[in-house]
């Protein structure tokens, strides 16, 4: 299944990945003049900020998604130095193009990474370097665990089939072999622990509509709200709001440096 993705409603409800992009970013140290490639920019908020850090350079900013591209190209269309295109990140086809590519929280809605990693080879200049941090290894357990629960239980059972684990959810040991076997150099590949906190429990019933697809998708449109409400009330009666009311996810983030 292919998500569909609402890229208004996402925007909206992605302030956490936003969080964390811009500490991806600071790590980048970009000096100004760098050519960038941004795999799975998304709504274009964190490839427009790509942008604005390297003034005498240019970004180029792909998503599988139409919807997004069109979003981010409504909303980022004043900035000279960035292009936007709909492409599969599995289907990158540059050449020696780039001297960084970077990527946050994109590339875990691909299961097999191996195309994704021979395109970023063949898209790097010589010395280039890669930045990556997606979803790892036991990433959102306790919503995992949560989700195929209500899913499996009347009256969803009924509507949500049974279907493949839709997320790359990879560790740092088969994550270097695979920049190695594309010719890309490891210097960094570790599991990040991630605390993702909602402000209330509004804010994370719209991240719990705009990114758990492989499920809400499967449910007629005009039930969706009503699952994803089971879904929230199961969450919440497992890992309660604290006292603020905010709504705690235990997130991991595998988080990759490479050079080519």
């Amino acid at each position: 299944m292919t998500a569909k993705w609402d890229a208004a409603d996402y925007a909206k409800h992605s302030s956490e990945q936003q969080r964390w992009a811009r500490e991806l970013l600071a790590k980048l140290r970009l000096r100004g003049h760098e050519r960038v490639l941004d795999i799975g920019c998304g709504d274009g908020k964190v490839t427009a900020e790509l942008a604005a850090a390297v003034p005498r350079g240019s970004v180029v900013g792909v998503d599988s998604s139409a919807d997004m591209i069109r979003f981010a190209a409504d909303h980022f269309a004043g900035t000279p130095n960035l292009r936007l295109e709909v492409m599969d990140a599995s289907q990158l086809n540059f050449d020696r193009a780039f001297d960084v590519v970077f990527s946050n929280a994109a590339l875990h809605w691909v299961v097999d990474h191996r195309p994704v990693l021979r395109g970023i080879a063949a898209a790097l200049r010589p010395g280039g370097r890669v930045l990556l941090q997606m979803g790892g290894r036991g990433n959102a357990q306790q919503m995992l665990e949560v989700i195929t629960a209500v899913a499996a239980r009347p009256p969803w059972a009924d509507v949500i089939p049974p279907f493949p684990f839709p997320y790359g959810f990879h560790a740092p040991d088969e994550y270097t072999q695979w920049l190695r076997d594309v010719g890309l150099r490891p210097l960094r590949a570790e599991l990040v622990p991630k605390d993702m906190a909602h402000p209330n429990r509004e804010a994370f019933l719209g991240w719990l509509r705009t990114t758990w697809l492989p499920w809400t998708e499967r449910v007629p449109a005009d039930r969706r709200e009503s699952f994803i409400a089971d879904v929230a009330n199961a969450f919440l009666a497992a890992h309660p709001a604290d006292a603020a009311g905010r709504v705690h996810m235990a997130m991991v983030r595998l988080e990759v440096e490479a050079t080519a």
